[in-house]
């Protein structure tokens, strides 16, 4: 395995620390320490069971860790729950789409919008306490290319249009953080290419963390990536570099003079 060597710590918007994931005796995560960098796309790859969405659950305080710490601007927030997480301006997706099918487009933004105003004593709050939302609805609809579907069903929508209103709503959250679960699933071709392209223009100004599957996306925008197998951290580094790794190369292809493609 190679020596990782973490970034220092006062370009980091995210941190993990030792961290471990335990399940009955079985080791999913082992050890993993990780710095996400302000401003940058950083994408976790690894083939299957390599981890990656565990150290995405781990992260994001869905799932209790075993042992080790996260930072967030840092502050620990390792036992933290996610609602008090995505407080602190750290809001993640999930990999099947999670919009209010039988509301309109412009309704599932406004409830997005009351996580602003909501507190753990205050869950929801009425239309009034939003003030006028129109110009921020309009400015959301328009960073995901969906200024004509204001009025339409959300169920109605294609599903590239369902994961592009699904970002809106993240967006809507003002995240300092942005974390994506494989945000080109189950993607067509063209709307893949969508997708990423909002994903490219939602970052500016963001830190964006991603698990994908999908190489051509990752060597597209990720500024930075870390490949996990069997729960460790094999390498890390830009797309050029960690696609010529050994061990990146044998994990993915079972080979050692192949590139990752």
């Amino acid at each position: 395995m190679h020596a990782v060597t973490p970034h220092p710590a006062t370009e980091a918007v995210l941190q993990a620390r030792g961290l471990i994931k335990e399940f009955r005796g079985y080791t999913a995560v082992g050890g993993v320490d990780l710095d996400v960098r302000r401003g940058e796309i950083h994408a976790l790859i690894g083939p299957n069971g390599a981890g990656k969405t565990t150290v995405f659950n781990l992260m994001t305080r869905f799932m209790k860790a075993t042992a080790g710490q996260i930072l967030f601007d840092g502050v620990d927030i390792t036992k933290e729950r996610p609602a008090e997480v995505a407080r602190r301006g750290m809001v993640r997706s999930f990999q099947i789409s999670a919009v209010f099918a039988s509301l309109t487009v412009k309704e599932n933004l406004m409830i997005a919008l009351q996580r602003v105003c909501v507190s753990p004593v205050a869950f929801w709050r009425g239309r009034g306490a939003l003030g006028d939302t129109t110009d921020r609805i309009a400015q959301l609809l328009e960073q995901v290319d969906l200024l004509g579907f204001s009025d339409i069903r959300a169920g109605d929508l294609s599903y590239g249009r369902k994961r592009a209103l699904e970002l809106a709503t993240t967006l809507a959250a003002e995240p300092k953080v942005m974390l994506l679960d494989e945000p080109t699933q189950g993607l067509g071709h063209e709307d893949v290419d969508r997708v990423t392209d909002l994903i490219k223009r939602a970052a500016i100004g963001r830190t964006v963390v991603m698990v994908e599957h999908n190489m051509k996306i990752v060597a597209r925008i990720a500024d930075r990536i870390s490949v996990l197998r069997r729960g460790e951290i094999i390498a890390e580094g830009t797309y050029d570099e960690v696609s010529r790794d050994p061990q990146v190369i044998e994990s993915y292809l079972g080979v050692r003079r192949r590139r990752v493609q």
